[in-house]
C-alpha cells in the first residue's frame, strides 16, 4: 500500500501546481484516514482516496462538469483500486451520482470541511490550527457569508450518510488536520 501512496504523490506532483490545493489534498487524506479509523475501515485506501480526489482540479477548473471524470481516467490508467476510483468519481456532486459505499459517502460529504477549517484558521490571530476550536468552526459554519465556496449542504449530508453530526465531523477533521499542521503550514 505504501507504493500506492508514493504513486499518488508522484501524480500530485505531475498534475497539481497550486500549493494550497496540495495542502487541501493532504488535509483530505488526514481526514479520510481519521474517518476510516472511526468506522474500522481500511485507513490506507481511505487516505489515498482523500489524497487523489482532486487530481484533475487544475485540468478541469474551467469545466467543472468534467471534474472527477478526468481524474477517474488518470487513476484507472495508473491502476488504482476501483473503490478509490469510484469514490473520486462520486465526490463531485455536480454529477448527481449517489454515493453507495461508506468510502464514497465519506469522501462525498466530508472533504469540504477541510476548506472551512483552513478558512477559520486563517482568521485566527496567529493563523494556526492550534487556535481553532470546534465551537469556532460551528459558528463559522452557520455564517453563510464566511468561506462561501464551502458547500454546507453537502457537509450536512454526513448526518444521513454516515450517521455523524456536523459537529463531530468538525472535531474529527480538526484533530486530523492539527496532527499534520506542519505540512499544512497552519
Amino acid at each position: 500500500m505504501e507504493e500506492l501512496r508514493e504513486k499518488a504523490l508522484k501524480l500530485i506532483e505531475q498534475y497539481i501546481k497550486n500549493e494550497n490545493l496540495k495542502k487541501h489534498l493532504l488535509a483530505s487524506e488526514a481526514l479520510m484516514r481519521a474517518l476510516a479509523r472511526k468506522f474500522n475501515e481500511n485507513e490506507e485506501i481511505w487516505g489515498i482516496a482523500g489524497l487523489v480526489h482532486d487530481i484533475d482540479w487544475e485540468l478541469t477548473k474551467e469545466t467543472p462538469e468534467k471534474h472527477s471524470l478526468i481524474g477517474v481516467e488518470i487513476l484507472e490508467k495508473e491502476g488504482f483500486p476501483m473503490e478509490i476510483v469510484n469514490a473520486v468519481k462520486v465526490h463531485n456532486h455536480i454529477h448527481n451520482l449517489e454515493p453507495k459505499t461508506l468510502l464514497e459517502k465519506a469522501l462525498y460529504s466530508c472533504e469540504e470541511m477541510t476548506g472551512l477549517i483552513v478558512a477559520v484558521a486563517l482568521v485566527m490571530p496567529n493563523k494556526k490550527l492550534s487556535e481553532v476550536t470546534v465551537e469556532r468552526i460551528m459558528d463559522k459554519f452557520k455564517e453563510k457569508s464566511f468561506a462561501k465556496g464551502v458547500n454546507r449542504e453537502i457537509i450536512k449530508k454526513c448526518e444521513e450518510l454516515l450517521g455523524i453530526k456536523v459537529e463531530e465531523l468538525a472535531e474529527i477533521c480538526l484533530k486530523a488536520m492539527q496532527e499534520i499542521s506542519d505540512k499544512l503550514g497552519l
